[in-house]
């Protein structure tokens, strides 16, 4: 017997209760978005190895050990599945001149690839929104979107999650820090790990981020970014938390708050939580002026951000979430030759009406069609025998409590009492006044 194939580790499948969820999700995402004015966007999963060499920096995890990269066989063209959203966003809107006529804000969803070991949180296949606003340059912007991700924690009901902000200036002010921290790092040379070593004179800033707890009173020492500032940078970045304090939104500085890829510039946040394991941030993003004139565009100042969905589907999950399947309208059950034909018709002129409607497929006595009618969650079976054919009519009969209050699960208030027939051109207005209560208590529709 052949061996039974499954998913790639880390690659995972959405079966139907989990996938509805994720929907539901995605629902609230679209909403918000659009009340802070993004639109969407989709890129391509596949793109140019060189973008994300050139954008995202050689001497970075995602660059050196974790992108999934090949040489195309027909062509020979280098390609890359994409690691993160931000630079095929930038390359898209370059590539298409979407600034020609000014700022745009920009959202997108969807998969991203990056070789890792599998962990809660942290899957080989994961997906992000991302929040990119492409030619603004104010503080406002900055300080708006982590706003935006307030007023998405509170949509979610989520609860545990704080804010962590830090600004990485402009390129000679990091210039002066690199130099220092060097100096201060070599100083040190045998409290550094292998990887810090490495970086040593590539990329030290990446040390100041490092998860080996023997090198934190180290770090911890270390000279801080902030202090290397200049006016321009810390006025930039006090707007930043001004505009936070002027809508109650805590926030700590973490002047160890680097971010993994080499394109930030000025503010960076986190926003991170302690319900998660080690995987605890779930969004982070900043700005990051250099990058459209770094990929070839004219230059613009830019930020944005991306979040994880399994890590804030867990999360929401962990704090009560559940998704209870969407039960149609009602369930058809048939019996017969020609009641299957009249049922097959009955349940197109219905879903042609609007109405969500389950048609009995696979044969079956009526006694257990109406088992699976009942298990649907439809407050009403349409019955379809060989008489009603005839008949040209349809039985109608209430699965849930008649006339039951408004928070008794699956009461509908119109619901008959008992089954009742119905002729085929009456039904569709019949169940719109089974299904849809008129007016309640208060007076609302």
């Amino acid at each position: 017997m052949s061996q039974t194939l499954q998913a790639i580790r880390g690659m995972n499948d959405l079966l139907p209760s989990e996938a509805e969820l994720w929907e539901q999700f995605e629902e609230t995402i679209r909403d918000w978005l659009r009340a802070y004015g993004y639109r969407p966007i989709r890129m391509p999963m596949l793109e140019p190895t060189a973008l994300f060499h050139r954008a995202i920096g050689e001497v970075t995890d995602i660059v050196e050990k974790e992108m999934y990269s090949f040489t195309d066989a027909l062509n020979g063209e280098q390609l890359t599945l994409r690691p993160e959203g931000t630079a095929s966003c930038v390359r898209a809107a370059i590539q298409h001149n979407l600034l020609y006529d000014g700022p745009k804000r920009l959202w997108y969803m969807g998969p991203m690839f990056r070789h890792e070991r599998p962990q809660k949180g942290r899957y080989r296949q994961f997906h992000q929104v991302g929040i990119e606003a492409l030619g603004l340059a104010g503080p406002d912007i900055d300080a708006e979107q982590i706003a935006m991700c307030a007023r998405l924690w509170d949509d979610l009901g989520l609860e545990g999650i704080r804010l962590e902000i830090n600004s990485l200036g402009q390129g000679e002010e990091r210039a002066r820090h690199r130099t220092d921290l060097i100096a201060y790092l070599s100083a040190h040379t045998a409290l550094l790990d292998a990887d810090a070593q490495r970086r040593l004179h590539t990329n030290p800033l990446r040390i100041l981020d490092t998860k080996n707890p023997a090198m934190h009173d180290l770090v911890a020492g270390a000279p801080q970014l902030i202090h290397y500032l200049g006016e321009d940078s810390l006025k930039h970045f006090e707007g930043v938390q001004q505009l936070l304090k002027d809508v109650a939104i805590p926030y700590r500085i973490n002047p160890r708050l680097v971010r993994g890829l080499d394109y930030y510039n000025a503010t960076v946040f986190e926003w991170v939580t302690d319900r998660l394991g080690a995987q605890g941030t779930v969004c982070a993003g900043g700005r990051y002026d250099g990058l459209v004139a770094q990929l070839g565009g004219k230059p613009a100042p830019a930020c944005g951000f991306a979040m994880g969905i399994e890590r804030l589907l867990a999360l929401w999950q962990d704090q009560g979430q559940r998704h209870e399947p969407v039960a149609p309208d009602a369930y058809l059950v048939h019996q017969g030759e020609a009641a299957g034909r009249f049922a097959f018709r009955v349940a197109e002129h219905l879903r042609g009406q609007g109405y969500a409607i389950h048609l009995h497929c696979g044969g079956g006595s009526f006694k257990s069609q109406m088992k699976k009618a009942d298990a649907s969650g439809a407050p009403l079976a349409l019955i379809v025998g060989d008489d009603e054919a005839a008949a040209d009519a349809v039985g109608v009969k209430p699965l849930r409590a008649p006339g039951g209050p408004a928070e008794q699960p699956g009461a509908v208030a119109n619901l008959p009492a008992t089954q009742v027939r119905v002729n085929f051109d009456r039904l569709a207005d019949h169940l719109g006044e089974l299904l849809f209560t008129v007016e309640d208590n208060d007076g609302n529709f």
